[in-house]
């Protein structure tokens, strides 16, 4: 049973999914690079979450698929860029990972998969990624529905 959520805290998918774990007042963290870098500017206090000693988005990323046992990459189309480098990362770390293209799921569609997803592989710890805001400037309200929902249905009671 999920008992986390965790991701590198970028624009977009990556703070969706924290932002959702925080509205339902859901264990989260990750890891993000020095200085809290985002494409935004430096990631507000109020996430608690673990700077890495170095400021590059290719070692956060890699240490945060390290601390998981799965990873959900939300994109709409092919996997491209850090998206892309998230699935070689968990191929090479031999973690689980699940592309969820959201120019072909729905949102209810999505949250099945993914429920289905963390059961079959038994994921405690939730590595969520994908594109960031300046790539999909709606990808951060896909993300943010879709993991409430999966937290309603998993806990009922959050």
């Amino acid at each position: 049973m999920l008992k986390k959520i965790i991701s590198g805290c970028q624009t977009g998918a990556d703070i969706a999914g924290i932002d959702a774990a925080i509205s339902y007042d859901f264990p989260y963290g990750g890891w993000v690079p020095k200085g809290r870098r985002t494409e935004a500017g430096p990631l507000p206090e109020k996430y608690q979450v673990q700077e890495m000693p170095t400021a590059g988005y290719p070692k956060r990323t890699e240490q945060n698929v390290i601390d998981s046992d799965g990873t959900v990459i939300f994109v709409r189309g092919k996997l491209s860029g850090g998206s892309d480098l998230t699935r070689k990362l968990a191929e090479k770390h031999k973690k689980p990972w699940l592309h969820l293209d959201m120019l072909e799921n729905t949102v209810d569609g999505a949250t099945d998969i993914l429920l289905a997803w963390l059961d079959e592989m038994g994921v405690e710890v939730l590595n969520v990624a994908g594109r960031s805001a300046s790539k999909d400037g709606q990808i951060y309200a896909v993300v943010f529905q879709v993991i409430s929902l999966a937290l309603q249905k998993l806990h009922p009671t959050v």
